[in-house]
C-alpha cells in the first residue's frame, strides 16, 4: 500500500512512471540484494522498512551490509502498533496486562506474523522491559494471526494499528493501547504503552533508500519531491487517515532513523534469541 501511494505521487510530481515490483522472499533480503546489486543512478530504489534493520541480527550469514551498502533517500511514513487483547480476557489495560502475566506465567499467548516480524519484535520487547510472562506463537501472515485473536485462539497481538483499526472500531477487539511515542490521532482516546513502561516504542517505518554511490544530486531530487509530498494537505489527511505519521526530513535523518532502529531491535533479537525460521 505505501509502495503504491508513494508511487503514484511521485510519477504525478516528477513526470516519471514509477513501477512497482514486489521480490518476496528471505525476510526481504531478496528484494534488498536486488536494489543494492543495481545501478547507481535513480532508477532502482528500496522502500526499505523495519526488516532492513531486524535482519542484521537475525541472519548470521547476509550477502550485504544493509547500512554500508545502501544510500538513505527521505523516509516516508511510520505507523504505529496496537496492543490488542481478545474480547474474553479480563484485561482492559496496560497494567492489567502486565500483572495477569506475572500472575500466570506461561498461559497468555501473543501471535504475530512470523518469527522475526515486527509485531514479534514489538512483543520480545515488552517482554524484555516488563518482565512478563507471555508465550510467542508464529503464524503464517498477520491476517491468519488476527483472525486466530478474535476466535480466542489467542489472547494477544502487537499489531499494526492500519489492520487492526476495522476491528477495534466494530468492537470485535478490545485495544489497550498503541507502541508509538505519542497518542495516535486516529484513535485518540488509547494511552501509549510507554505511559506504563517507560521508554517502550515499536512502529512499523517506511522510506526510500537507494544502491551505494547514488550521486548527491538525485538523493536530493527525490528527497525534495517526496518532502513536497508530505507537505500537501490532501496526501497528509489520507495518511492521518490510516493511522500513519509522516517522516519529513533530509536523507540523512532518515539513515540515522535506520542506524538507531538497527541498535535498537539488534539488542531485542539478542536478548530474545530470535533466530529465523
Amino acid at each position: 500500500m505505501t509502495a503504491r501511494l508513494f508511487g503514484q505521487w511521485l510519477s504525478d510530481r516528477l513526470g516519471q512512471q514509477f513501477v512497482i515490483e514486489s521480490r518476496p522472499g528471505a525476510g526481504t533480503n531478496i528484494a534488498t540484494q536486488s536494489v543494492i546489486r543495481a545501478a547507481a543512478d535513480g532508477y532502482t530504489l528500496l522502500l526499505s522498512a523495519p526488516a532492513n534493520a531486524t535482519n542484521p541480527a537475525l541472519f548470521a550469514k547476509l550477502n550485504f551490509d544493509f547500512i554500508n551498502d545502501t544510500t538513505p533517500v527521505a523516509g516516508l511514513i511510520r505507523f504505529p502498533d496496537v496492543v490488542d487483547v481478545n474480547l474474553s480476557q479480563p484485561i482492559h489495560s496496560i497494567p492489567e496486562l502486565i500483572a495477569y502475566a506475572k500472575a500466570n506465567p506461561g498461559k497468555l499467548n501473543f501471535a504475530s506474523s512470523g518469527v522475526g516480524s515486527t509485531l514479534h519484535v514489538a512483543g520480545e520487547l515488552f517482554k524484555m522491559m516488563t518482565g512478563a510472562d507471555i508465550v510467542h506463537v508464529p503464524y503464517r501472515g498477520g491476517g491468519p494471526a488476527l483472525i486466530d485473536l478474535m476466535s480466542g485462539r489467542m489472547q494477544l497481538m502487537f499489531d499494526n494499528l492500519p489492520t487492526s483499526l476495522q476491528y477495534i472500531k466494530s468492537q470485535k477487539l478490545r485495544a489497550l493501547a498503541v507502541t508509538s511515542a505519542q497518542r495516535a490521532p486516529v484513535v485518540p482516546e488509547l494511552p501509549v504503552v510507554a505511559d506504563f513502561v517507560p521508554g517502550y516504542e515499536a512502529s512499523a517505518w517506511y522510506g526510500l533508500s537507494a544502491p551505494k554511490g547514488t550521486s548527491a544530486e538525485i538523493v536530493e531530487t527525490l528527497n525534495r519531491a517526496v518532502n513536497a509530498i508530505l507537505a500537501e494537505p490532501d496526501k497528509k489527511k489520507q495518511l492521518a487517515d490510516l493511522g500513519a505519521s509522516l517522516l519529513p526530513g533530509s536523507a540523512s535523518d532518515y539513515g540515522k532513523l535506520v542506524a538507531d532502529e538497527t541498535a535498537k531491535w539488534g539488542k531485542v533479537i539478542r536478548f530474545a534469541g530470535i533466530k529465523p525460521s
